[in-house]
């Protein structure tokens, strides 16, 4: 066990590393100039080149690396170019918490309902019912994401608004999950619904399929009939055995799954208006050139897919005894 836990320390040090290099790097070469786009076409030369030496930007490309590394490290991750220059990390961490936020509703919608209907599409191959899941969960990740989300901006957010049932209930979903300021989660929940049910449809697409072809391998084996031969009854079966087995490749989908969670969400972001990381990189980041932040967004992405990644390899010890963490 401590092997493996130092190994895999190893290996998010070394990644983290390496990460670091390739993104300093891939940012170096980003065209234009830093400095020209901080302080606009109409700055004078001498003031570029001032800001460029207070920048470091004339420095050697290993000293700007291990200057920016070692403050990185220490907490210091910059500030932003665009005015009002801020400091990278607040901002990060601020839209770090509302991608968790979001990644957290996702994931607890997702999982659960993509394990179910994968299971009942598994258990009647070729039936009307694995016929309906797999042609509308094939449906639903055709659809672009923008498609899905302005779909229940419209029928949802303006149209159910105006609904008996909706007012009865006292079910809200704003057709803008923009959040202002610091707010609870429980504040900030009914934003999240309409972002958290489109992300959900996409990557529970995937899932489901995932968990039907684990299911229907699964009750093939040996095991299984051997089982049932013993007497043991078949939900047990299902659910101690072949369940436990078939959700092994369902972990790997969804701790891959969890930086696009977090920073690949842009469409959604963008539809909704919701302020999360994948909106922070293209809009500020890269559109911006702002070079902190950039560099700080990735980082943490990285971490946090290196993290769900160890997570899931503690789970395959869990659901499967016979995989061994040594």
């Amino acid at each position: 066990m401590w092997r493996f836990l130092l190994r895999r320390l190893v290996f998010f040090v070394f990644t983290l590393f390496l990460t670091s290099v390739l993104v300093f790097l891939l940012t170096r070469i980003l065209p234009g100039d830093v400095a020209r786009v901080i302080l606009g076409r109409g700055a004078s030369v001498a003031r570029v080149k001032e800001l460029e030496e207070e920048l470091g930007l004339n420095d050697h490309e290993v000293v700007q690396y291990v200057n920016w590394a070692t403050d990185f490290v220490q907490g210091d991750w910059g500030t932003t170019y665009r005015a009002p220059r801020l400091d990278a990390r607040e901002v990060v961490m601020q839209r770090l918490e509302n991608s968790a936020r979001l990644a957290l509703v996702t994931v607890l919608m997702a999982v659960p309902l993509s394990i179910l209907l994968g299971v009942i599409a598994g258990l009647t191959e070729g039936k009307l019912l694995d016929s309906v899941i797999s042609i509308l969960t094939l449906s639903v990740v055709s659809l672009p994401e923008f498609v899905t989300g302005l779909f229940f901006i419209e029928i949802v957010a303006l149209k159910w608004k105006d609904n008996f049932i909706a007012d009865a209930l006292g079910w809200w979903f704003p057709p803008s999950s923009l959040v202002r300021g610091e707010v609870s989660f429980g504040e900030a929940l009914p934003r999240l619904w309409l972002p958290a049910i489109t992300a959900t449809l996409v990557l529970m697409a995937y899932v489901v399929r995932l968990v039907r072809a684990g299911v229907i391998e699964e009750l093939k084996r040996d095991y299984v009939r051997t089982a049932v031969l013993k007497g043991i009854p078949y939900r047990v079966v299902i659910v101690k055995h072949v369940l436990r087995n078939a959700l092994i490749p369902t972990i790997t989908v969804v701790a891959t799954s969890t930086g696009w969670l977090f920073s690949g969400l842009v469409v959604i972001e963008s539809v909704f208006g919701y302020p999360g990381l994948g909106s922070l990189l293209i809009t500020n980041g890269i559109n911006g050139r702002d070079l902190p932040l950039i560099q700080a967004i990735v980082m943490v992405t990285v971490a946090i897919i290196l993290v769900a990644n160890f997570t899931a390899d503690v789970l395959y010890a869990v659901l499967n005894p016979r995989i061994r963490l040594e």
